[in-house]
């Protein structure tokens, strides 16, 4: 199949690996906003800022092949709206790492469905298991709402992933993710804005809300679009096993929830499986 741009200056393995600390970062410190403005609101701004700077950077020949794409990019811009918005709504109710390693479900099924060679069943399964040590078990108590928020969220990450890897195939550069990222804004702003009132217009909360938007949103939404160009969608799926583990790392650093034995096996189980596929995936 042929590429609509030359390979990147960094291994596409390493932009998956860059956005998901920038994601988890950015989720970490949206999570502190929660104070001061409900879920709805946070996610507005993130993806409200992100749209904007998208826009910005690439004004240059925006209006390209929308016509003929318009409906993928409703459907990807949906996505990223559905997505945020569940898994803030769930990250309000539930830890942090609980959320991501449920809301992994969606990804991991893709890397499941999408694969073709024993050898990638192996760093699924190894995937897997450390999904499942980090569940919420052995008398975990958590909210049965906010677990299937992050299953919903699982579910559009899911959508993302397909729609990220055929409109990156489609726009050049971070067109089309720019573009989408304004679909998913017009559809948050509403709710967003009734959510938050006056409260959104207030200095700090605009900072911060920038900054959220910009590790949450923009950064690693950009190196996932590109990354994508030159892995697989099965390989980029294993990769993402490594999300779990960055918002453990995150709720540790930035929230301060605490990191068990269970997790720290589950940290190098996974890694294990994000270096395996990482390897084998520069010889595709």
């Amino acid at each position: 199949m042929n590429r609509i741009s030359s390979a990147p200056r960094l291994p596409p393995t390493t932009l998956v690996l860059l956005s998901i600390g920038c994601a988890q970062l950015g989720s970490a410190l949206a999570k502190s906003l929660f104070a001061a403005l409900s879920p709805m609101s946070v996610v507005s701004l993130r993806v409200g800022f992100a749209a904007l700077v998208l826009l910005m950077l690439w004004r240059k020949d925006l209006v390209g092949n929308i016509r003929s794409n318009y409906g993928l990019l409703i459907l990807f811009g949906l996505s990223l709206a559905l997505m945020n918005l569940s898994f803030y709504m769930a990250v309000e109710r539930i830890p942090l790492g609980i959320a991501v390693t449920v809301e992994f479900i969606g990804p991991l099924g893709v890397a499941i469905v999408n694969s073709r060679r024993l050898v990638d069943v192996l760093w699924v399964l190894l995937a897997a298991i450390g999904i499942i040590l980090l569940a919420p078990v052995g008398g975990l108590k958590l909210d049965l709402v906010g677990v299937a928020l992050a299953l919903v969220a699982g579910s559009f990450w899911a959508a993302y992933i397909l729609f990220s890897a055929k409109v990156g195939q489609v726009f050049p550069g971070g067109r089309g993710l720019a573009l989408a990222m304004a679909v998913a804004a017009i559809v948050l702003l509403p709710i967003g804005v009734l959510a938050g009132g006056s409260a959104l217009l207030k200095p700090n909360v605009l900072l911060m809300g920038f900054g959220v938007a910009m590790l949450s949103s923009a950064v690693p939404y950009s190196l996932e679009l590109e990354a994508l160009r030159f892995l697989p969608v099965r390989v980029f799926g294993v990769l993402m096993s490594l999300e779990p583990v960055a918002a453990a790392l995150m709720g540790f650093i930035v929230l301060g929830e605490t990191l068990n034995l269970r997790a720290i096996m589950a940290i190098l189980l996974v890694s294990i499986a994000a270096a395996g596929a990482s390897r084998f995936a520069t010889r595709d």
